[in-house]
């Protein structure tokens, strides 16, 4: 009996080999594709489906790929020839909620931004806010580590996970992490599955920690500065001041002018990048004054308001970054991180990658945590040889300056063969070899993260 025979005779109308779906799972938001149709899609409704499958799969040997909605953007959740994708997208349920105890447990289906609007009824929230949270699910958040605006005030999914189930590669699960606010018994097992890209094992729920909703008055500032040079030192002044911004985005002039013409916006002036910083809770009108004397200090042109329509409105300039990069052509978004005081000198190792190499590399920055998107544009579905080299260039500059090769979109594909440069050949060993502790047969996304070029 084959894989697929053997997955139908024991889920059924579950296993999908439609190859219109096939197709589609090759794929990711990253513009990577694999080199072929994987075998089936398993559309799992249940943690029973998800150990069936696992089962099957570890009996036959046969290899899968964990995918949530594919918003992805380092080809981790890509699925190739022979290989079976179980896909989580309709275990998408919230399993309970305790207010009182600011925890919620929720399946790994369940949309970002979704699952904050059914909490928002019980006062609560959950803080990671990637830009995508409209589209991408809470697994993929975990599996990648997502983070997004809010992270430099209210920090990335790792903070804000306390505990996941999780399924082997050989159908077991584990129950990992704890329900209270301090635990220390045993290794922290579920640090160590956020991140992982889908490699120790399947998220089928986790229990999330979460936060009472904010109160108080929402202040948006934008600042205009000369160049971004400029701009990133306004952001590394403003965190040095000791002020928290609950976001605080940068976009370059190449950025904002795009976003500017994608929206029909009046164009900036040439060289012109922008900061766009929104305080929250109590003291937001004091943190948001004191903002603006660190900016006008640093030569920026301020604005503030407290309007909750205009503030959201700035904020869709940078939100809307993606849709603008995609109208100039393909694009390969990138994700690295440093110091936030080396901000200033990571934009000006970008300005020397594309003096050198003849591109623009239109880019974007959680500004409050050191995290750049620089974005590669050009013609075509593969990315040519040259972007690769640039890519290359500005990925060492990072790590040169004290930072990482992600900061949030994670490894996948399309950096593993950077991983033992930034983490050394000791670690990197020490890490694969963990990777093989969850699943010895090696087949839980393979190909991916630690695979050497």
């Amino acid at each position: 009996m084959s894989v697929i025979e053997r997955l139908r005779d024991e889920l059924g109308d579950i296993v999908d080999t439609s190859p219109e779906l096939l197709e589609a799972v090759r794929a990711d938001r990253s513009g990577h594709r694999s080199t072929g149709r994987p075998l089936a899609v398993v559309h799992a409704r249940t943690v029973d489906d998800v150990q069936a499958t696992m089962r099957i799969a570890s009996q036959t040997a046969t290899a899968v790929v964990v995918r949530g909605a594919g918003t992805g953007l380092a080809g981790a959740a890509n699925a190739g020839p022979g290989e079976i994708v179980l896909s989580m997208t309709g275990m998408d349920r919230v399993l309970d909620v305790r207010p009182d105890d600011l925890i919620a447990v929720v399946e790994p289906g369940i949309l970002n931004a979704q699952l904050n609007t059914l909490l928002a009824d019980h006062g609560v929230w959950w803080a990671p806010d990637p830009a995508s949270r409209d589209i991408s699910t809470v697994g993929g958040n975990i599996a990648t580590g997502a983070g997004g605006l809010l992270c430099a005030k209210y920090g990335v999914v790792r903070d804000a996970v306390l505990g996941v189930d999780l399924v082997l590669a050989d159908g077991r699960m584990l129950r990992l992490g704890r329900r209270t606010v301090k635990g220390v018994s045993g290794l922290d097992l579920t640090s160590l599955v956020i991140g992982s890209e889908g490699q120790l094992g399947v998220v089928v729920a986790a229990t999330l920690k979460l936060r009472r909703l904010t109160e108080g008055t929402v202040c948006t500032v934008t600042a205009s500065f000369r160049t971004v040079r400029d701009a990133a030192a306004g952001a590394a002044a403003v965190a040095a001041s000791g002020v928290q911004p609950a976001i605080m985005e940068l976009m370059d002039a190449a950025s904002l002018a795009a976003v500017h013409t994608l929206l029909s916006l009046a164009t900036p002036a040439d060289g012109t990048a922008q900061l766009t910083i929104q305080t929250d809770g109590p003291a937001s009108r004091d943190e948001a004054a004191r903002i603006v004397e660190v900016l006008q200090a640093a030569g920026g042109a301020v604005a503030m308001t407290d309007d909750p329509a205009q503030g959201e409105e700035l904020l869709r300039i940078r939100r809307s970054m993606h849709a603008a990069m995609a109208s100039l052509g393909t694009t390969l978004i990138e994700d690295v991180a440093v110091p936030r005081s080396a901000m200033p000198a990571m934009f000006d190792e970008i300005a020397r990658i594309e003096r050198s190499y003849g591109i623009s590399i239109p880019t974007v920055a959680h500004a409050g945590d050191g995290n750049l998107h620089p974005n590669f544009i050009f013609d075509g579905a593969e990315v040519p040889t040259h972007i690769w080299a640039a890519a290359d260039e500005l990925f060492r500059a990072a790590i040169g300056l004290g930072g990482t090769l992600t900061g949030e979109h994670g490894i996948g594909v399309l950096k593993s063969r950077w991983l033992a440069d930034e983490l050394g050949d000791d670690q990197w060993e020490l890490q694969r070899q963990i990777v093989r502790v969850f699943d010895p047969q090696g087949i839980l996304n393979p190909g991916k993260v630690f695979a050497r070029a």
